[in-house]
């Protein structure tokens, strides 16, 4: 299964907020060009590094970075001996917890911590619902977190379920005391991202969220369930600690991934 930054639903929503995208032998390239500078070139998680077709894509669009976030040590070796820099600040999650969705229900249940299950039994009666008028669903978000976190535009929102369609799934609590995006892309479902606020932390809500969003996306098909990112002590921020605690709870094994590695280049060229 591919990473979902290289699938083409995502490179879709990539080319629809504003970046130009470059598909080549199925690798997405994304490029960002910067008024006066020229541009910056992207790729996350490929399936291999194909390295001229890097070169010729930063020539083409006068790249004065490159940015590649790679999913093996092996690709992280070779950018590193072709002048590539680990960055301090990943781009991507560097870590993340995956669950078997080929498992069923009853034995990712038993697969999961006490307090998971605990939680889960406790909310079985809270109703949650798939939430399609996405300006409520973000009023309900940037609601829940006020200034203290990035919340989309409502114009990514809206491309992001453009862009997967029926893969796309915004889920709250019938109160909107929580809520989450769910993505899949090429068998693997993505917990994208989500808010709780401070009733729906009582009630133990984000529980019930993601456990309504595993089923979903066993529905679909999807055969793995990546958390997007539990923190990492290579790279730690600790605002990550809490919430890694509670994805953790829902068992499942962890994978890392070598970070962010970046080339500058001045004048355009390599």
């Amino acid at each position: 299964m591919i990473d979902i930054r290289q699938a083409l639903q995502y490179a879709k929503y990539l080319s629809k907020i504003g970046w130009e995208v470059e598909r080549i032998a199925e690798i997405n390239y994304f490029i960002k060009k910067i008024p006066l500078l020229g541009s910056v070139l992207k790729v996350q998680r490929p399936e291999e590094i194909r390295y001229n077709d890097i070169k010729k894509l930063s020539t083409k669009y006068h790249a004065f970075q490159i940015i590649v976030e790679p999913r093996t040590q092996l690709d992280a070796k070779f950018l590193t001996s072709v002048g590539f820099k680990l960055s301090k600040s990943p781009y991507l999650p560097t870590k993340t917890l995956l669950l078997d969705l080929t498992k069923s229900a009853k034995q990712l249940i038993m697969g999961m911590k006490k307090d998971a299950r605990t939680a889960i039994k406790k909310t079985e009666n809270l109703e949650t619902k798939e939430l399609k008028d996405l300006k409520k669903f973000r009023e309900s978000w940037k609601k829940s977190v006020g200034m203290k976190r990035y919340v989309p535009p409502l114009t990514h929102l809206l491309a992001l379920k453009n862009s997967f369609k029926d893969k796309a799934l915004f889920l709250t609590t019938n109160n909107s005391s929580a809520g989450a995006i769910f993505l899949i892309g090429d068998g693997l479902a993505y917990y994208w991202q989500a808010f709780t606020n401070k009733e729906g932390r009582k009630e133990l809500a984000q529980y019930k969220i993601v456990w309504d969003g595993i089923l979903w996306a066993k529905t679909k098909g999807a055969k793995m369930f990546d958390f997007e990112g539990i923190f990492d002590e290579r790279f730690p921020n600790k605002s990550w600690q809490g919430f890694t605690h509670f994805k953790k709870s829902s068992g499942g094994y962890e994978v890392s991934y070598p970070g962010t590695f970046v080339k500058n280049l001045l004048p355009f060229s390599q």
